[in-house]
Parts: C-alpha cells; sequence; structure tokens
C-alpha cells in the first residue's frame, strides 16, 4: 500500500487535494469545479477515469477518505471524499516544493526539436510557422479570459497561472519568430552532408 511519503505526487493529485482542502466531494463535482475555475488549462482533468484512479492512489495512501456515500436519480451512487490531515501537510509540502524547486519536466517541444534537422529547412519552417499560428490564438485567448477575470473582479492570486502562461507564450512566440524569421532568409539551415561530419560527434564534440 502507498504511504504519503512514496507517493508519486502529479498535478492532478495535487489539484484533487487542494479542491478537498476547501470542502468535502465526490469526483464528478471535482472535475467540474476544476473546469469552472479554469485550472483545467494546467491540470489534465479531461479523462474521468484518470481521476477516479488518482482519488484511488490518495485513498490508499491515506491522504483522503470516503465522507459518505448516497445515492440520487441522476447518478446511481456517490461516494464524496475529504482530505486527511495527512493529506492537507501533503498538499502544502507538494504545493511548496513545485513552487521553489524547478523540474526538468521533459515537455513534448524541446524533444521535438532536437530533432527538428531530419524535416530540413523547408519543412522545418512550415512546421513552426503552424505552431507560431496556434500561440498567437492562445495567447489572444489567454488575453481575452484574463481581462474578463480584471472585469470581474477576481482577485489576481487566482489568475497567476494565466499571468504565468502569458508570458512563457509570449516569450515562446518571439523565439519563434527570430528562428522562422532565420529559416526564411537563409541564415538558419543545413544539409545532409553538413550533418554528416557531425554524426559521431556528441553535443561537445567528443
Amino acid at each position: 500500500m502507498p504511504t504519503p511519503d512514496r507517493f508519486k505526487r502529479s498535478p492532478l493529485a495535487m489539484a484533487v487535494l487542494g479542491i478537498l482542502h476547501l470542502e468535502p466531494m465526490h469526483p464528478y463535482a471535482i472535475q467540474r469545479r476544476i473546469k469552472e475555475w479554469g485550472k483545467d488549462k494546467v491540470v489534465n482533468v479531461g479523462q474521468r477515469a484518470q481521476l477516479y484512479k488518482t482519488i484511488a492512489r490518495l485513498q490508499d495512501a491515506g491522504l483522503v477518505t470516503v465522507r459518505a456515500t448516497g445515492r440520487d436519480q441522476q447518478y446511481p451512487e456517490r461516494t464524496v471524499y475529504e482530505i486527511t490531515d495527512t493529506g492537507r501537510a501533503a498538499c502544502t509540502a507538494w504545493i511548496t516544493d513545485m513552487l521553489a524547486v524547478p523540474r526538468n519536466e521533459f515537455p513534448e517541444f524541446p524533444a521535438a526539436l532536437s530533432f527538428l534537422m531530419l524535416l530540413g529547412p523547408d519543412g522545418a519552417r512550415e512546421e513552426l510557422e503552424r505552431r507560431l499560428k496556434a500561440l498567437r490564438a492562445g495567447h489572444a485567448e489567454l488575453e481575452t479570459g484574463i481581462a474578463q477575470a480584471v472585469r470581474f473582479g477576481l482577485p489576481r492570486v487566482t489568475m497567476l497561472e494565466d499571468e504565468y502562461q502569458r508570458a512563457v507564450t509570449e516569450a515562446e512566440i518571439r523565439w519563434l519568430e527570430g528562428v522562422v524569421a532565420d529559416l526564411a532568409d537563409g541564415t538558419l539551415t543545413w544539409s545532409w552532408e553538413s550533418l554528416a561530419q557531425f554524426q559521431d560527434q556528441g553535443p561537445t564534440g567528443g
């Protein structure tokens, strides 16, 4: 059985504890609350099956427990979960560590960049332009969402993840614009012949 100190934390597990920190809830309500608060932009809660698995792991580790089980006309059974004292301590510890300690989370984009040369300069430029278009659209949505939240008078602390996402997106857009421009004017280019001489060398030339 998992124990709190050996529990493999995740953004979803942290979000579940954070929601239950406020009040006991059943899984459907947890998922709905995460979406209502816009936290689904930073926490993957799209698959309810994954949410149930996460809650089960939290329960096995003693971080949440069953508060009550009931039935109604819409749902055959609703198990309401509540956070334990151990869960509150774990939630605080996770948030503290996740905020303070940078980690390499191995996202897909840098991994794909490391093999960008396989597409050739023209193919690379085409795909990066597609990404740039998508990022600009996402940035516009973030701006709209933040502006709406400000109009509604929401406290800034509830929007910090959106501010962060906006800043990161803006930085990536600026960087991509530079790379695409270099690909367009030939400043950044390569060929299989030019790469062949480095195929047996590592990043440091060893």
